[in-house]
C-alpha cells in the first residue's frame, strides 16, 4: 500500500455515536503502552500522527484514520491502565462494545500483545470478548526487536496458548524499530479489505 494522505477523520468520546462509515474498517486494541500507536505510525509512514505516549492509558477516544480515502484505521483507547478509575475502565468497556456492535464495517481486529511476556489476564479477557462479539482477533505480537530470533517461535507459542487461541488464529511479530512484519500486515490488510 502506497500511503498517499492520511487524516485523523473522527474522534468518538464516550458520549459520541459511532460514524456510519462507507468504507472498511480495521481496528487496533491492546492494553496500554503495548505499541498500537506506534505500530499505527509506522503502517501509515508517519512519525507522529497516532499519538505516542510515556503516561499508559493515555488514549480515551476511538480515533478514524481514513487512509487514502479507502479505508479507516479504528485506534480503540489502551486497556488495562491501573491508574485510571473504575468507572473510566467501565465507560470505555461500554464504549468499545458500542463500536464493537454497530461498526458496519469492521472487517478484522488486530490485538496486539507484547511478545516478551505470557499475555496479562486483561489480554486474555479482551480476546475472549472480541470471540463473544463474533470476531476472530488477529494478534499483533508487538516489541520484536526486544527479543532474540531463536526465541521467537516459542514465544509466539507461549501466547497462542496462554490465549487459548485456535490453530487458525494468525499471529504477526512485529517491531516498530525495524518494521519487521509491516509488509505481511499490510497484505493481510489488503487481502481482507479486498484492496488488491
Amino acid at each position: 500500500m502506497i500511503i498517499k494522505n492520511v487524516s485523523l477523520e473522527t474522534v468518538c468520546g464516550i458520549s459520541s455515536s459511532i460514524p456510519d462509515n462507507d468504507k472498511p474498517e480495521i481496528a487496533f486494541a491492546g492494553k496500554s503502552n503495548v505499541g498500537k500507536s506506534s505500530l499505527i505510525n509506522s503502517l501509515i509512514n508517519r512519525k507522529s500522527l497516532a499519538r505516542t505516549s510515556s503516561q499508559p492509558g493515555k488514549t480515551q477516544t476511538i480515533n478514524y484514520y481514513n487512509i487514502n480515502d479507502m479505508l479507516y484505521f479504528v485506534d480503540l483507547p489502551g486497556y488495562g491502565y491501573a491508574k485510571t478509575s473504575e468507572t473510566i475502565r467501565e465507560q470505555w468497556g461500554m464504549m468499545v462494545e458500542r463500536y464493537l456492535m454497530n461498526s458496519k464495517q469492521l472487517k478484522v481486529i488486530f490485538l496486539l500483545v507484547d511478545i516478551r511476556h505470557e499475555p496479562s489476564l486483561n489480554d486474555k479477557n479482551m480476546y475472549d470478548w472480541i470471540v463473544y462479539h463474533g470476531f476472530m482477533p488477529v494478534i499483533i505480537a508487538t516489541k520484536l526487536d526486544k527479543i532474540k530470533r531463536s526465541q521467537v517461535a516459542k514465544h509466539i507459542k507461549m501466547i497462542k496458548e496462554s490465549l487459548g487461541a485456535t490453530s487458525e488464529t494468525k499471529i504477526f511479530p512485529f517491531s516498530s524499530l525495524t518494521k519487521q512484519g509491516k509488509d505481511e500486515i499490510w497484505a493481510y490488510i489488503e487481502t481482507v479489505c479486498e484492496l488488491s
